[in-house]
């Protein structure tokens, strides 16, 4: 069987199927088609997201979040031309249909372009003291602490090596020469890592203004205490997509509340919800900012934290948007959720 045979499903299934498809599959993508093979849409990490903005809930078919209108190219179409379409298009991928309709395959640009490095620089945030974690925190700054038997900066570091990222900055301040010792200077692994020294606690947002260069391409920030299988790949390209300055990850929780609500008018009741849940987008420490974000709201020696960041581009009307991880995300800060990562990490990273 040829991969992308293996994307293949009927528009009755789920979307949870095709989260699972894609991710099973490694394209990024998910191909829906009917009993006779004919491509009716699809499915991309995108669309899979902007349902769950919709609420369209994970159960529900996928049809009702595909991409019923993709561009395809037919049999033959030449090499160059269909680099020309994906990249004048910002696709990733794109189906090949013979002259009947019938899906017969699908081309990658990075399989056309014979390259998947990604020059953006990334910024991991280190530089916290770790108070929820201590004693744990004494005597190891926490992107150090081992989860699965490595420390988590490391699994971290790993996923963006593992997606074609190279360069790296690490900001550091609470035993920072432990983090630089274990690091160094990133030739162990082949990237390239340099080092923003926190004299004093600048925030998220803040550390950015002791990059020593400027910037020409977007730079992902994250926090140091993340296990996520996010792709940060597809994380750029929505980014991009979306044209934003600033993009926040954010990952829906739920909240139950314990008690019966009830629905009221002055003095009559009118209603009462038993113990509903109810469900939020809550920031989820992953960030790609524009160069422009960087050079004209990072004051210098000041501390800003990422929130604040984003609600000073909103008063000023710039772009922003969220990006929904639907992927594993777990933040070991607190150490209820450190023990849990310890015991899910051989499932989800092994």
């Amino acid at each position: 069987m040829k991969k992308w045979q293996s994307i293949l499903m009927c528009p009755a299934k789920s979307i949870l199927e095709a989260i699972e498809i894609i991710d099973k599959g490694g394209l990024q993508i998910a191909l829906v088609i009917d009993q006779n093979q004919h491509l009716l849409g699809t499915v991309t990490d995108g669309d899979i997201r902007r349902g769950l903005l919709r609420g369209i809930t994970l159960d529900k078919p996928v049809k009702l979040i595909m991409n019923a209108n993709p561009t395809v190219v037919v049999k033959g179409c030449g090499k160059q031309k269909i680099i020309g379409i994906m990249n004048s298009m910002n696709l990733r991928h794109i189906p090949v249909l013979d002259s009947s309709g019938k899906l017969i395959g699908l081309e990658f640009i990075d399989q056309l372009l014979n390259t998947e490095q990604k020059d953006n620089w990334v910024l991991l945030m280190a530089g916290g003291l770790g108070n929820r974690l201590k004693p744990l925190t004494d005597n190891c700054p926490k992107p150090l602490l081992n989860v699965g038997g490595k420390p988590v900066l490391e699994t971290i570091l790993d996923s963006f090596i593992e997606q074609g990222f190279s360069r790296f900055y690490i900001s550091v301040n609470y035993k920072a020469e432990m983090i630089k010792n274990y690091f160094s200077d990133g030739s162990y692994w082949g990237v390239q890592i340099e080092y923003l020294h926190e004299k004093k606690k600048l925030g998220t947002a803040g550390a950015l203004g002791l990059l020593p260069d400027p910037v020409d391409k977007p730079i992902i920030v994250m926090n140091g205490d993340i296990l996520t299988k996010v792709d940060f790949r597809h994380l750029l390209n929505f980014h991009t997509e979306h044209q934003a300055q600033a993009t926040m990850c954010v990952r829906e929780y739920h909240m139950q509340i314990p008690y019966g609500v009830v629905q009221i008018n002055k003095y009559k009741l009118r209603a009462i919800e038993e113990k509903p849940v109810k469900k939020f987008f809550v920031n989820a420490g992953l960030y790609v900012l524009d160069p422009c974000v960087l050079n004209n709201n990072i004051p210098a020696n000041t501390y800003l934290d990422m929130p604040t960041l984003f609600d000073n581009l909103i008063k000023q009307k710039k772009e922003t948007a969220i990006f929904p991880i639907r992927e594993y995300w777990m933040d070991i800060g607190k150490h209820d959720d450190y023990e849990r990562a310890n015991g899910e990490f051989p499932e989800v990273f092994g």
